[in-house]
């Protein structure tokens, strides 16, 4: 199972200057829960709604003034989408992170987040317990 089986293709992105209302704005209207931070290159950087709440509400700053380039995750390593699955999720265990942006060509493709890989680890059990129901039956008509 690769990377691309299960990222999120729908990738948000804003740029550095962004101010934080904008980017809180923006997950809002868009329905996502992060952004990549591009430069016009390239991915610089991501921002989770979880970030803004612990790193701006949590301590008063004023989200109109602080820019994203300020609060950005800029300690990662992107995720490819040939990658192996198996590899995406050590890396994400490893470094702590919820979501993890996928890059290829240089340019950002995609997201992995936990909700992502939990709901493939949900799918991989229901169709183990259905192949094990099964066997079950086949044995039992014999």
């Amino acid at each position: 199972m690769k990377v691309r089986d299960i990222m999120t293709a729908r990738v948000v992105a804003v740029s550095a200057d962004a101010t934080i209302t904008e980017v809180a704005r923006k997950m809002r209207d868009e329905c996502v829960g992060s952004v990549v931070v591009t430069d016009g290159k390239g991915l610089v950087g991501i921002v989770t709604d979880r970030q803004i709440t612990h790193t701006i509400v949590a301590d008063g700053s004023d989200p109109n003034t602080v820019s994203v380039k300020e609060i950005m995750f800029t300690d990662f390593v992107p995720l490819e989408p040939d990658w192996d699955l198996l590899r995406a999720v050590r890396l994400q265990r490893e470094l702590a992170m919820r979501r993890l942006p996928v890059i290829e060509d240089g340019k950002p493709v995609g997201i992995v987040s936990v909700s992502d890989i939990a709901a493939f680890a949900k799918e991989l059990i229901d169709c183990v317990l259905v192949e094990g129901e099964v066997r079950v039956l086949r044995r039992s008509r014999k």
